[in-house]
């Protein structure tokens, strides 16, 4: 029998015990035993759940018994998760998280570390929650350089701006509704911010290249200036409002990587992309794009998720997978000065400032004020044309297209 820690029981921590116990059966029969949780990690009271005995408030006892050979860690946050992890990692435990947080600001030293003490250290549920999207950039797209990583990684700021596409509402109200039915946290800044799309695209980034993207480096732009405004001419043109996490590989082995609101055109795979709904597109130079899609949190899925690293740490715990990016020190990240994209302007003020300003290859009036469509530019000339744009009249909107 394979013994199991569980390290935080909120939604996803409560759903890894649950996926444990309900598909119990199937687990056994994948991996010739079965898999039993120990102890679950928590400094509050659950003694009145049918497994509250296995409730612990020492993680001394998890580090130090032999029996534990896996560990899920669902705590959150950089703090005791980071803690923990390392020791875990250091008895010779392996260690499974949906923790993006911890594995996009300190990934390499725990996969090092990981390494050193022949443990595992798997993170699938970090990124795409119930979606794979690891295993298969290590497995099944290995034989791959990857040109570029596109797409939709914050299942919340998806349904703000679906709601604001195809209800009308503002972006407040779309952002109470999402806190009402549990999508967004009482404090969202991490995901409307981009904080939580800037995290994930640094993993995808770490795992493509083979070389820390820190998420402080990495340009990251959120949706709470968007408004409804933006919407319609964004529909006028053929396209809708996505908040897009990007890497892009340059022919010098560098990469652009940011995240940031786009104006993506209707025939593109990830318009249709609605709701909590996450889309991820890989471009291999083999195999060309392919996409993944599906609920990117949710406690079952991102818990399924962990449970299944479990489960691959367990069944491959006397060789473990080779999993591992450097410390940052090849500067891979490139900045954005030279990345070249059409925009999208929004401005109040004369047209003729508007064309003097900007390569624009369309102009029209939307509004009370004027929509323009530029030529590809890279983004250092554009922000000096939109600062000299801004003394002749106010910008009120600029975004990339896709």
């Amino acid at each position: 029998m394979i013994k199991a820690a569980v390290m935080g029981h909120g939604t996803v921590g409560s759903g890894v015990y649950e996926v444990i116990e309900m598909n119990a059966k199937k687990i056994a029969a994948s991996l010739g035993e079965a898999l039993e949780v120990k102890y679950v990690l928590d400094l509050r009271d659950f003694s009145h759940l049918p497994y509250g005995d296995k409730f612990i408030t020492d993680f001394t006892l998890i580090e130090n018994d032999p029996d534990i050979s896996v560990v899920a860690e669902v705590m959150g946050g950089v703090g005791a998760a980071y803690e923990f992890t390392k020791r875990c990692l250091a008895a010779g435990k392996s260690v499974c998280t949906s923790n993006k947080e911890l594995v996009a600001t300190h990934g390499e030293e725990l996969l090092a570390i990981a390494k050193e003490h022949n443990a595992g250290y798997m993170f699938e549920a970090s990124v795409g929650g119930g979606i794979p999207l690891i295993r298969p950039m290590l497995q099944c797209l290995a034989a791959n350089e990857f040109n570029q990583i596109c797409g939709i990684l914050n299942g919340t700021t998806n349904y703000i701006l679906t709601q604001m596409i195809e209800s009308g509402v503002s972006f407040e109200d779309a952002l109470a509704a999402a806190q009402a039915k549990g999508y967004a946290e009482k404090d969202p800044t991490a995901d409307i911010e981009g904080h939580d799309a800037c995290r994930k695209i640094c993993i995808l980034s770490d795992l493509a290249f083979g070389d820390k993207f820190d998420p402080d480096e990495v340009e990251c732009e959120g949706i709470t200036k968007i408004t409804l405004e933006d919407v319609a001419c964004a529909d006028k043109l053929g396209r809708v409002i996505k908040l897009i996490g990007r890497a892009v590989r340059c022919e010098d082995g560098t990469a652009y990587a940011y995240v940031a609101p786009h104006l993506v055109d209707k025939s593109s795979p990830l318009a249709p992309v609605e709701g909590v709904f996450n889309a991820v597109m890989i471009d291999g130079n083999a195999t060309g794009e392919v996409m993944f899609y599906g609920k990117g949190a949710g406690k079952l899925a991102t818990a399924s998720a962990v449970v299944a690293d479990m489960m691959d740490c367990a069944f491959h715990k006397d060789r473990r997978r080779q999993i591992f990016w450097g410390d940052g020190s090849k500067r891979l990240l490139r900045p954005l000065d030279t990345l070249e994209s059409q925009w999208y302007v929004r401005f109040d003020g004369a047209q003729a400032d508007l064309e003097a300003a900007l390569p624009a290859d369309s102009v029209s009036a939307f509004g009370g004020a004027l929509v323009a469509v530029t030529r590809k530019a890279s983004t250092a000339d554009m922000k000096k044309r939109l600062a000299a744009l801004g003394e002749k009249g106010k910008v009120l909107a600029a975004m990339r297209l896709l």
